[in-house]
């Protein structure tokens, strides 16, 4: 485990609208900043980030935490491994407690794994530029037939694997790797003969694959050879670290010119992606040589809404990117294609012209998706009206994934225009291919997120944060998240109570921990326990009347408290009386009129909640159990009698307090 002075020191440094920056393109908004969430699929931003505060919070899907719990959601690691990473960036030493064998080796295996590819990179790297063989064979290669400078190899640290079988694999175990991770990574490979290990890309130059962090988390290689019996391509398989539909090669070194120019230019290969990059066109991505995935697209969607597609001019490269477009439109992205001269791919095209002449041939060659492939396909169905009737389909089918209403009435009208067809007929073909695959419930953002929140389960927290203000029939949970809330948001203020004829001053925080400690309750939630521990703990250092700080619940150690905290702390943020109610003099309740009710009916709810929860207890134990035993029988039936008198005070309490 990470010790406590060295994650509070994490903390400290945590600029967290830097390190999301890095992820999402975020924009100033007062004194906070905004951008489309990275966790859910959307359109009108809804993820805000206070510096000031130190969080992050998604209006439209919940999540929210800090700048280590971010790291931890978006890249999928664990807790410690989010620190760690934080901490690489800020250079601060973790020190680690020793952990349970259990702990050791869930943590280890992935950072083994990532040891043993960084470690593998600078081999192949070494080896390209100080060995005889790298130098001759793959240096040459990227020199001499590519055009590659040396700081572009340097750059996206290209390399050789020897030719000799299993050097590699031997070396890495000279070094200290074992063998289960050689082969979980890929990098060797077993023979059925011996079960001796060999290497998976001998012989060939080697691209690194980085994720969105920079890490390496896979390797591409390319043979030199012209034996067409052997794969032109190998690339590391799915691992631990490694899922190909998830990562875009290139998206490291692209994300801040992707972020600056606000568009992506998805390409191909690697060497799509590396001779753009050397030409100065650095927003350049690639699918790899796989086809575009769902969750490539929406890695994209977090740095830019708009992709410009670049696809070799001949046959296979124009149906591939028809095949891409309808996947870009579904995730409501804007996409335009260009189609490069026959004799040209990207990676060609950019070391003819250079960066001035692939801008200028993107910006007068580039199409909207609808003229693209209207036009392409009323050619090749030029005369006959069968094909043109397919055509049409194909349209329907490509407009009917765009999920924005207006956006979609616009391509219609553009489409009937282009192929000369009546434009109703397009709206019902339209209106039908919705019907039948998503119900047209995308109709805007709005409508799209209420629905999801209403058809999809959600946690019991968020639930009873949707409900509103605690009522009587509130669940237990509810009224823990309500008092936790209180403690939260106001444990330092004090309200005038009635009493009698009497008015007494009260804090917040001690009226709940007195109403509590009086009947020994303890939260049946785990995360609002935490949460009233941890406020217990600080209040009783302070003293009463002296706020507690909001960061020792955004930073706790545990993630799930984290996210609590958060969710609490910004709930109800965006209402403010208005200034007209004011100047009108409509009454405006104040944060101490609201407490004086809130604080106590909340409370007195809370009692009744765990009595009522006590006396079904017994009632279905007296059910359960016939043969009781006199004496058990008694207690039972005493117990039961003096929780429904307790029942029947809190009731009256309850309808003082609500009059």
């Amino acid at each position: 485990m990470i010790d406590r002075e060295t994650v509070d020191r994490i903390y400290a440094a945590a600029n967290i609208v830097e390190i999301i920056g890095e992820y999402v393109t975020l924009r100033r908004k007062g004194v906070n900043y905004q951008a489309c969430c990275p966790f859910h699929n959307e359109k009108t931003p809804s993820f805000v980030v206070s510096p000031s505060k130190g969080l992050f919070k998604c209006f439209g899907c919940g999540k929210g935490g800090n700048a280590v719990t971010f790291v931890m959601e978006h890249e999928g690691i664990s807790y410690p491994e989010a620190l760690k990473t934080v901490a690489k960036r800020y250079g601060i030493e973790v020190r680690e407690k020793e952990l349970t064998p259990e702990e050791q080796h869930r943590n280890d295996d992935r950072e083994s794994m990532f040891a043993l590819n960084g470690w593998a990179a600078d081999y192949f790297a070494e080896v390209l530029a100080g060995d005889p063989e790298g130098q001759s064979v793959g240096l040459a290669y990227f020199r001499q037939q590519r055009g590659m400078t040396d700081a572009t190899i340097r750059k996206f640290g290209l390399g050789f694997c020897p030719g000799r079988g299993d050097r590699m694999s031997r070396d890495a175990l000279k070094a200290g790797y074992r063998e289960e991770f050689l082969v979980a990574t890929g990098l060797s490979l077993r023979r059925e003969s011996d079960g001796s290990l060999y290497d998976r890309f001998r012989e060939r130059v080697i691209f690194p694959v980085h994720n969105i962090s920079g890490r390496i988390v896979a390797f591409g290689g390319r043979t030199l050879r012209t034996d067409k019996n052997v794969a032109k391509y190998q690339n590391s398989p799915e691992s631990e670290i490694y899922s190909k539909k998830r990562e875009l090669y290139g998206l490291y070194f692209a994300k801040k010119a992707i972020q600056q120019q606000d568009c992506a230019i998805l390409v191909e290969g690697y060497f799509d992606v590396i001779s753009m990059h050397q030409a100065g066109v650095e927003n350049v991505v690639a699918s790899s040589g796989t086809s575009l995935t769902t969750e490539q697209i929406r890695l994209l969607n977090r740095f830019t809404r708009n992709i410009t597609v670049i696809y070799d001019g001949d046959a296979a490269g124009i149906h591939a990117a028809l095949r891409g477009i309808d996947m870009i439109l579904g995730e409501g992205m804007n996409v335009r294609v260009v189609l490069l001269p026959p004799e040209d791919d990207p990676d060609t095209f950019a070391r003819r012209l250079g960066a001035a002449g692939v801008q200028e041939y993107v910006r007068t060659h580039e199409q909207d998706f609808i003229t693209f492939k209207a036009r392409l396909l009323m050619d090749e169905a030029s005369g006959d009206p069968i094909r043109k009737a397919a055509l049409i389909g194909d349209m329907v089918q490509s407009v009917a994934r765009i999920p924005d209403p207006i956006q979609r009435s616009v391509y219609i009208k553009e489409c009937a225009r282009t192929m000369d067809i009546d434009e109703q007929i397009l709206i019902g073909e339209v209106a039908r291919k919705r019907l039948a695959t998503t119900g047209d419930r995308e109709t805007d953002d709005f409508v799209r997120r209420q629905t999801a929140l209403r058809r999809e389960p959600q946690p019991a927290a968020e639930a009873a944060r949707l409900a509103g203000p605690v009522t009587a029939g509130s669940s237990q949970e509810a009224l823990e998240r309500e008092l936790v809330k209180y403690l939260l948001k106001y444990g330092h203020c004090s309200f005038d109570f009635k009493e009698g004829r009497n008015m007494v001053a009260c804090n917040v925080a001690e009226v709940i921990f007195n109403e509590l400690d009086a009947d020994h309750l303890v939260f049946a939630n785990r995360l609002c326990n935490e949460i009233l521990d941890t406020y217990r703990a600080q209040w009783q250092a302070v003293g009463v009347g002296t706020e507690v700080p909001a960061h020792y619940f955004l930073n706790h150690s545990d993630p799930e408290v984290c996210n609590l905290a958060v969710d609490i702390l910004t709930s109800d943020d965006n209402y403010v009386p208005s200034e007209l109610w004011r100047r009108k003099e409509v009454h405006v309740e104040s944060d101490d009129e609201m407490l004086a009710v809130g604080v106590p009916k909340a409370v007195t709810l809370y009692k009744s909640k765990v009595i009522e929860g006590y006396i079904r207890e017994l009632q279905a134990r007296l059910a359960a159990d016939e043969e009781l035993p006199d004496d058990t029988l008694r207690e039972i039936m005493q117990r039961l009698a003096a929780l429904n008198r307790a029942k029947v005070t809190i009731a009256h309490k309850l309808q003082r307090l609500i009059l």
